[in-house]
């Protein structure tokens, strides 16, 4: 025989009980968020490490192949002409990743037209194509130009360190240009660029073949700097599609536009080379894979992890490149040179701060401190009550061992 109170306990538990299967649930609920959370995480994290060993390795290994080619082939606007026509391949690999990737699938004319919206209404017209791709198509081959010409000047240590200072400088100008907002932390970055670059310079005794190469990099740096400012004053933010048919469009100008100058220079006899025969194919395509991949990683990597994080593969270039010039060249590491390394890399890394720094530190110490609070008075009435405060303490845990 049964109770109707069995009934309603069967059919709706009591109040403590419904709290505690609600919160039991709860909390469930939270420990597979966190979970999820912790997971994601580490995926990024794992994904940022080969990220960053990705770009380290490609900028560091491209840089050195350079070096090595000239000794063979001393032809660095060739070597720039040749590397950039590869760019036409950023929207071909793009649209094989939209097409293992996406749900939806497009053909190659529709995701094509989609992503030539960024340029406007009308898509890629001429008009557009000299307004907007060419200025970045000159930008882009004088950034690689000077960066290489200062190869053959400086030892690679110099120039990767140098190239740093490209963060600084965009710093400047968006400062300047797009009114950014005023960080003191970055302008004390950007003082510790321009002091390496001097201190650099001091490195060498003031010689002017270290001179014009320093003057090349920074040159290079400032280009790089240019390139990324106008982009986000003229076309803004762009979508990885948009990104990768950009800058396949900048090879496109570059085969049609920039192809005379590197005939000029060899019917010149500047860039002269007996025999197509003595041409180091092998290191030709190996540093214009090296540096495809580099720019892979630096523009799509954000997909899979955190923007941080790839900006420090290039400062870690510095040090790959030191090591392999102690073995491989007469560089001297004396203390000028080290000190101006280290302030250039610290100025790099104080930029990579988020705008919202300050404020997270201000969070930071305002919870280290309410904690101390609070652990204070816990621990004075610890002192307070003494045994009896023990014995009230223990004995619930001691019933609970009995059951």
């Amino acid at each position: 025989m049964k109770c109707p109170g069995d009934e309603r306990s069967r059919e709706s538990p009591a109040p403590a009980e419904a709290q505690m299967q609600a919160g039991a649930e709860n909390g469930g609920r939270v420990s597979r968020c966190c979970w999820k959370c912790s997971v994601t995480q580490l995926k990024k994290i794992f994904w940022g490490v080969a990220v960053v060993l990705g770009v380290c390795s490609s900028w560091s290994g491209s840089t050195q192949l350079a070096k090595l080619t000239f000794k063979k082939f001393d032809a660095p606007f060739t070597l720039t002409w040749f590397a950039t026509n590869w760019n036409f391949l950023f929207f071909p690999l793009y649209y094989l990743g939209h097409v293992f990737k996406s749900a939806e699938k497009q053909s190659p004319k529709q995701r094509y037209r989609e992503c030539c919206r960024f340029f406007g209404d009308n898509g890629l017209t001429l008009k557009v194509f000299f307004t907007k791709a060419a200025p970045f198509g000159v930008l882009w081959t004088l950034t690689n130009y000077l960066y290489l010409h200062a190869i053959k000047k400086i030892n690679t240590t110099d120039v990767s360190v140098l190239f740093c200072c490209n963060k600084a400088f965009v710093f400047l100008l968006s400062w300047i240009v797009l009114r950014d907002r005023f960080m003191g932390v970055r302008i004390v970055a950007a003082i510790f660029a321009i002091a390496g670059i001097v201190m650099m310079t001091y490195a060498d005794g003031f010689h002017s073949h270290s001179v014009i190469g320093i003057a090349l990099v920074v040159g290079s740096a400032s280009m790089s700097a240019l390139y990324k400012v106008l982009f986000k004053l003229l076309l803004g933010s762009a979508k990885f599609g948009e990104a990768a048919l950009f800058l396949s469009v900048l090879a496109v100008f570059n085969v049609l536009f920039v192809t005379c100058i590197p005939v000029i220079l060899y019917f010149t006899k500047v860039e002269y080379w007996s025999s197509f025969d003595i041409i180091p194919w092998g290191n030709l395509c190996g540093f214009s894979i090296l540096l495809l991949t580099f720019n892979i990683l630096l523009n799509f990597g954000i997909a899979i992890t955190y923007p941080t994080l790839i900006s420090l593969g290039i400062v870690l270039s510095v040090p790959v490149n030191a090591v392999v010039d102690h073995y491989t060249s007469e560089i001297v590491f004396n203390s000028v040179r080290v000190i101006a390394i280290i302030i250039i890399g610290l100025g790099f890394l104080l930029l990579l701060l988020p705008e919202e720094w300050d404020v997270w530190v201000i969070k930071l110490l305002t919870r280290l401190k309410v904690r101390k609070k609070e652990e204070i008075p816990e621990g004075n009435g610890d002192i307070a009550s003494g045994l009896p405060n023990k014995s009230r303490r223990t004995r619930p845990s001691m019933s609970s061992f009995a059951h």
